[in-house]
């Protein structure tokens, strides 16, 4: 047995181990609280990839407000791709040194645009006709209906809300969930 999987299996006898990996495995939004919360969730499997976070994501970590949370989206949505730690401190004009402790549960994937293997989300409501029509399942009589039910009922607020205003079927939400942003 290496070193540091004797360290984790006698962290895992800690009551206080034990209670942490409770309340992550019961709550899938649990807002991690400190270093050693990150440890747990990390030692569970808990990886957070930057550049496809969503603000939830990034509300479960210690010190990330609603704000920051919104302007990391909004900026990976946009295609800026974040390499490293100091790029979100940047973004977010604080010191790196603040943004340390997340650092075992984040993860840098780096996502080629002109790759086909990667989605290009459009905004569903502001998309045209012809960008719905392009998403692979969306024929041109659904793009048709995306555009005027939002027209007459207004934006969609989310994909849930996009599939009930429309009763779209399950199988062609799994199919475009990864091409639209709200």
């Amino acid at each position: 047995m290496a070193l540091f999987d004797w360290l984790l299996s006698t962290d895992r006898l800690n009551p206080t181990w034990r209670s942490i990996q409770a309340r992550i495995q019961s709550d899938p939004y649990y807002r991690l609280q400190s270093a050693q919360e990150i440890e747990v969730a990390v030692a569970l499997g808990m990886r957070i990839d930057v550049n496809q976070a969503t603000v939830d994501d990034w509300l479960r970590l210690p010190g990330i407000s609603i704000h920051q949370a919104r302007s990391l989206v909004e900026l990976a949505n946009s295609g800026v791709q974040f390499c490293c730690l100091e790029d979100i401190a940047a973004a977010l004009s604080i010191p790196v040194a603040r943004l340390q402790p997340l650092q075992p549960i984040l993860s840098f994937c780096y996502y080629d645009a002109e790759s086909p293997a990667t989605p290009v989300s459009i905004p569903a409501n502001t998309a045209s006709v012809e960008q719905l029509s392009r998403i692979p399942g969306v024929d041109l009589f659904v793009a048709r209906a995306i555009a005027q039910n939002r027209q007459e009922m207004g934006n969609y607020r989310n994909l849930a809300d996009l599939q009930r205003r429309l009763a779209l079927p399950p199988d062609l939400i799994s199919e475009i969930m990864y091409y639209l942003r709200f």
